[in-house]
């Protein structure tokens, strides 16, 4: 019964991470790249991957 405790926290762990590969997988069609807060130069905002990760752009290609 104490195993249940500690497979549960993995569970969602592994769900969580399958949730968001949606978002990369978008983005990457677009010829993106996630990351995490805010685009830098040369990178423009093309989308979302989370929450707190932006999907950003080369603006040369």
């Amino acid at each position: 019964m104490k195993i249940l405790f500690l497979l549960f926290p993995l569970i969602l762990l592994l769900v969580q991470g399958a949730a968001g590969e949606r978002g990369r997988g978008a983005c990457r069609r677009r010829g993106g790249f996630c990351t995490f807060g805010s685009c830098r130069y040369p990178t423009t905002p093309v989308g979302r991957c989370s929450t707190f990760k932006v999907c950003c752009k080369s603006v040369w290609g």
